[in-house]
C-alpha cells in the first residue's frame, strides 16, 4: 500500500512539475535579464504566469515530499519523469509546432529507459537522514560538479546552454530531493526539533539555487532540450545519493544489474532523438526569436528595467 500511494503522489508530482515547467519557461525565454543572476528571480517574480508556475511547483513538491515519507528516494526521483510526457507537447503546441514520430519515439524511449532503471534498481531503503560526513564528501563533489556545468554554460549559446544549465539544475534537484528526504525522516524522528538543526535551511538553499538555475535553463531553451536532461540526471544521481548518503539498497542480481545499465542507456538515447530533432531546433529558433523580441521591449522600455514581456 505505501509503494501504492508513493508511486501515485510521485506521478502527481511530476503533473504538477510540467505545468510548472510549462509556464515558468513560457515567461523566462521571454525576459531579457542575465542568466544565474538573482535579479532574474526577481524579474520574473513580478509576472503573473510565472508565480501560477511556482504555485503548482509548490505542489508538486508537497506530492514528492508525500512519496518520500513513504517510498525511498530511488523510487521515487525516477517517476518524476513523467512530466515530460505531459510537458514537451504543451510546450510544442504553444509555440505553435507539432511533435513528429521522431520526438514522440523520443519521449517515449526516455520514458521507458526511466523505467527499465526503476525495476532494475529495485530499490528499498532505511529512511536515515545520513552522516555529516557523507554529505560534505559526496554532496561537495556534486556541488563542484553542478557550478562547473554552470559556469561552462555561460560560455555557450542555445541548446548547448541550455543543456550544460539543465544539466547543473538537476545535479542541485537531486541535492534537494535527497536533503528533503533527509528532513523529512528528521522531522518524523525529532519532531519540531528537528527546526534546530541546519538540515531544513541547507535544503531551502538547494531549492533556491535549482529554481535559478532552471530558470536560466528555460531562458536559454525549450523544454524539450531542457527536461530531457533534467529527467536524465537528477534520478541517476538521487539514486546515487539514496544509496551512498541515505543508506538505501539497490537490487545487485545479474539481471537487475543488467536491466539497471541498459535503462540508463535507453534513457540517454531518447534524450540524443530529441536534442538532435530539427523540430527541436527550430522550437530552439523560436525561442531565441521571442528571446530578442523580449530584449528589444526591454530596451524600449528604458529606464524601467523592470519590464518583462510576457
Amino acid at each position: 500500500m505505501a509503494e501504492v500511494l508513493g508511486a501515485s503522489s510521485a506521478v502527481a508530482a511530476g503533473a504538477a512539475f510540467a505545468g510548472a515547467g510549462v509556464l515558468q519557461q513560457w515567461v523566462a525565454a521571454r525576459t531579457a535579464l542575465p542568466s544565474l543572476s538573482p535579479k532574474l528571480l526577481l524579474a520574473l517574480g513580478r509576472r503573473p504566469l510565472w508565480l501560477a508556475g511556482i504555485a503548482l511547483a509548490t505542489a508538486g513538491n508537497g506530492f514528492q515530499a508525500l512519496a518520500l515519507g513513504v517510498t525511498p528516494l530511488a523510487l521515487v526521483q525516477p517517476l518524476l519523469v513523467t512530466e515530460l510526457v505531459f510537458a514537451i507537447p504543451i510546450s510544442a503546441r504553444l509555440h505553435h509546432k507539432r511533435l513528429g514520430s521522431r520526438e514522440w519515439n523520443g519521449i517515449l524511449v526516455l520514458a521507458a529507459g526511466l523505467a527499465a532503471t526503476v525495476w532494475g534498481a529495485a530499490p528499498h531503503g532505511t529512511g536515515s537522514p545520513g552522516s555529516p560526513t557523507r554529505w560534505t564528501t559526496i554532496g561537495g563533489a556534486l556541488v563542484v560538479a553542478a557550478v562547473v556545468l554552470a559556469v561552462t554554460g555561460r560560455r555557450r549559446q542555445g541548446s548547448t546552454r541550455a543543456s550544460l544549465f539543465a544539466a547543473a539544475a538537476a545535479i542541485v534537484f537531486a541535492l534537494y530531493s535527497t536533503l528533503l528526504a533527509a528532513t523529512v525522516a528528521s522531522f518524523v524522528t525529532d519532531g519540531l526539533a528537528a527546526l534546530a538543526a541546519p538540515l531544513p535551511y541547507v535544503t531551502m538553499v538547494a531549492s533556491v539555487t535549482g529554481l535559478l538555475l532552471i530558470q536560466s535553463a528555460f531562458q536559454a531553451g525549450p523544454l524539450a532540450v531542457t527536461m530531457p536532461m533534467v529527467g536524465w540526471v537528477q534520478p541517476l544521481v538521487a539514486v546515487l545519493l539514496g544509496v551512498t548518503v541515505l543508506g538505501e539498497s539497490l537490487a545487485t542480481s545479474p539481471v537487475h544489474l543488467v536491466a539497471l545499465t541498459a535503462g540508463a542507456v535507453t534513457a540517454l538515447a531518447g534524450i540524443l532523438l530529441l536534442d538532435t530533432s530539427p523540430r527541436v531546433r527550430s522550437l530552439q529558433e523560436a525561442q531565441d526569436g521571442a528571446a530578442t523580441a523580449g530584449a528589444g521591449a526591454a530596451r524600449q522600455s528604458r529606464p524601467n528595467t523592470a519590464a518583462v514581456c510576457a
